[in-house]
């Protein structure tokens, strides 16, 4: 095994895991009691913090409520937790993280109706209107925000006010455009909002969390479906002394709170914002030059993860291209779409624009020894 000292971490082009700071990393190096008051006091702060990033800067209307376990967790508690037993959900669905809350709420025996949409495409309010007033026994809409699967970004908000007309629950999977998309909860008529702590906050893997209404969260006493995921439960928790139910991820915390003084002294979500959408904007240029066209219209492109088709060359083998770039210390991310052959680049992470051009030289040179001309 090398030591500390020698191993050097690859750059992640990845939605998450991500490239996180020294300071994020240190921040795990110490052992701390989960009943500790200095730990209880830095879960306090990060339910407060995480409130003033959803633009709530007081817990009048909603609350921050943590749980451990990746993002899918955290979707799940909220899917399994938010919805009555004998409640029926519209599920808005284009792509594989809006197929995936399905492949829950059948789980579960929730009775489920879905609008698809292609992956290179966004919902059609006017069908979501269309099919609430078709459907008055609905009582929840999901939608994902920020589809990681190809980095198309929903229109939250004008399905919010729909949603809103029609007096139903609003669960948004916000998973990888918390923190760097401005998101008013409020305003969205967002009752649930999912997240976790190894996205645009740049932490590490350990836990999620949702941000809700607490007049929504109030009326779900008994909805839960399973034990560990009960939402309403890990709420009252956290009210009651500041604890968790069971073990929380200690170290994952720590991290996630320097995380949060790192987006504060960067301007916020407006500043993270910035950084990644300059990083976004430098590889959209430097790979349209190279000769790789970006799988999304523009038009609904986020700044979060960019997708890219595989280009149409007799020599150009995606696995080899991951690995050799792997090599180089550059670390992108295979394709998910069930129509195209494509890869991602994720924007996020503790990167800027020296990274993200090293980035582009390493995809130069390895379609040089691919023997792979695009132009």
């Amino acid at each position: 095994m090398p030591t500390q000292s020698k191993i050097t971490d690859k750059l992640l082009f990845t939605p998450g895991p991500l490239t996180t700071s020294e300071q994020v990393k240190s921040a795990m190096v110490r052992d701390l009691g989960s009943r500790d008051t200095e730990f209880i006091t830095v879960v306090s702060e990060i339910r407060r913090r995480l409130l003033s990033l959803a633009g709530q800067d007081n817990d009048t209307d909603y609350t921050a409520v943590l749980m451990q376990g990746s993002g899918t967790f955290g979707v799940e508690s909220v899917i399994s937790s938010a919805i009555p037993r004998d409640g029926k959900l519209l599920l808005i669905i284009n792509g594989a993280y809006g197929k995936r809350i399905k492949t829950m709420a059948d789980i579960y025996g929730i009775e489920t109706i879905t609008l698809t949409y292609p992956e290179n495409t966004v919902p059609c309010v006017g069908e979501v209107q269309d099919t609430l007033a078709e459907n008055p026994d609905i009582t929840t809409v999901a939608i994902v925000h920020c589809e990681t699967t190809t980095g198309i970004l929903n229109p939250i908000e004008a399905i919010g006010d729909v949603v809103s007309k029609h007096n139903c629950v609003y669960i948004v999977d916000a998973m990888s455009s918390f923190g760097a998309i401005p998101i008013d909860v409020k305003s969205a008529h967002i009752d649930y909002l999912v997240s976790s702590a190894n996205k645009c906050i740049e932490g590490v893997p350990g836990f999620s969390f949702a941000i809700a209404s607490l007049s929504a969260l109030r009326e779900t006493k008994g909805y839960a479906r399973t034990l560990s995921l009960d939402l309403y439960d890990q709420w009252m928790r956290l009210e009651r002394d500041g604890q968790f139910r069971f073990t929380p991820p200690v170290q994952t915390m720590l991290a996630f709170y320097q995380a949060l003084l790192e987006i504060e002294a960067e301007g916020g979500v407006s500043g993270r914002g910035e950084r990644y959408r300059a990083n976004h904007d430098i590889i959209i240029a430097g790979m349209t030059q190279l000769g790789f066209q970006p799988y999304l219209d523009p038009a609904y492109q986020s700044i979060i993860i960019t997708t890219f088709y595989y280009p149409d060359h007799a020599n150009f083998d995606f696995e080899t291209f991951y690995n050799l770039l792997s090599d180089k210390g550059y670390v992108i991310y295979p394709g998910k779409l069930t129509e195209a052959d494509c890869f991602r680049i994720g924007n996020i992470g503790r990167m800027g624009a020296d990274e993200m051009r090293g980035l582009l030289s390493a995809i130069e040179a390895t379609l040089d020894a691919m023997d792979v001309d695009l132009m």
